[in-house]
């Protein structure tokens, strides 16, 4: 990846970072900035980085051009509350994502139930499924509740469905994690990683639904097993994957992603509880928001923007401190303390220039 295009998307991640603190301390009526800076985060940075390394191309292709410049009108009309607009670039972005998905794979996800293929390849092709999907999703969610008025359920919101754009970054850093452990997908192994694929493609679908009906029970049931099999892709990852410096960065992807699973059903079990209030579980509510989005998720996205220049000029266990103090410390206390959102700011531009930008000279300066 170009100098230029990290510079585009290393902005657009710090920028979207900044966005999720501007409406607690300069609230604009009408206009939820929250909203923005997911978006700008999970589609218009995580879902053109997705597509550009699906298609495997040194320079930028036209496809990936258009759903770049597609997302953000989609980013900003869906903000601007622009609905029209929003529901008119939706096709056109689900079309690109579908073009790029069936010219890497096929048109019918054949390739899940093929015994032979790469669990990885699997989770590859399950991450642009779940984008153009959630974009399909997305705009139905909006021409019901805009217009149509079919259906009413109180989570049947934009505002729950966009954080459904997370999934694809989810499933491809995972891909990349499975992609380390394709030498060793031999006999019970292979049935391991079998059984962690498919318990978290159905099982982040059924929690989504589980969600939307409000079943607490058994979204707590459905984590569970989520959890369980996180912890199954973490063992099979530290004790199989070869031995290089993306390791250590996905390892602690991976413990993101292990912190969010426990932090989200102990959301789950407040929600349950007697005397429940909303305003007073925020604090856990972020917690569990910020280690997702921009622990976990960027791991998976610094990896793939850096795929080919490892090992590269870092410290590795600093900037991973670092991250976790940002991510799970800062950028939470930064909802409620002025001054913890411009050090979480700090720390995020800090990690995220240094993940994008450090020289690829790592063997020989001894890292």
């Amino acid at each position: 990846m170009n100098t230029k295009l990290k510079l585009l998307f290393s902005f657009l991640m710090i920028t979207a970072l900044a966005l999720g603190f501007i409406n607690i301390y300069f609230p604009v009526a009408n206009y939820s900035f929250e909203r923005l800076h997911v978006f700008l985060f999970n589609l218009c940075t995580g879902g053109s980085i997705l597509l550009y390394y699906t298609q495997g191309r040194v320079k930028v292709s036209k496809t990936v051009r258009l759903f770049f410049l597609g997302s953000l009108i989609y980013a900003f009309s869906a903000f601007f509350e622009l609905y029209p607009l929003t529901i008119l670039v939706s096709l056109p972005l689900f079309i690109l994502v579908e073009k790029v998905r069936v010219q890497k794979f096929s048109l019918f996800p054949i390739l899940f139930f093929q015994k032979k293929a790469h669990v990885s390849d699997k989770f590859h092709q399950a991450s642009l499924l779940c984008l153009s999907i959630g974009i399909f999703m997305a705009s139905m969610v909006i021409l019901n509740n805009e217009y149509l008025k079919w259906v009413y359920m109180e989570k049947l919101t934009l505002n729950t469905f966009f954080l459904g754009f997370s999934f694809p970054l989810s499933l491809i850093t995972l891909s990349l994690v499975f992609s380390m452990l394709q030498k060793v997908e031999i006999s019970s192994r292979k049935m391991l990683m079998e059984i962690s694929f498919w318990t978290i493609t159905l099982g982040v679908i059924i929690f989504f639904i589980f969600i939307l009906f409000e079943k607490f029970i058994p979204q707590i049931f459905v984590t569970v097993a989520l959890f369980m099999a996180v912890v199954l892709v973490f063992y099979l990852y530290s004790a199989f994957a070869e031995k290089i410096q993306q390791k250590l960065f996905l390892t602690s992807g991976i413990g993101f992603l292990i912190f969010t699973a426990v932090t989200g059903i102990a959301y789950i079990f407040l929600q349950m509880s007697e005397g429940y209030d909303h305003e007073k579980t925020k604090w856990l509510l972020h917690i569990h928001v910020f280690s997702s989005l921009y622990g976990w998720n960027l791991c998976g996205l610094s990896i793939i923007c850096r795929f080919d220049d490892f090992p590269i000029k870092l410290h590795s266990p600093t900037v991973i401190f670092i991250h976790w103090l940002t991510a799970i410390v800062l950028a939470p206390l930064g909802v409620f303390y002025g001054w913890f959102a411009l050090l979480a700011i700090a720390g995020y531009a800090f990690i995220t220039t240094t993940l994008f930008f450090s020289s690829n000279y790592g063997k020989k300066a001894g890292i």
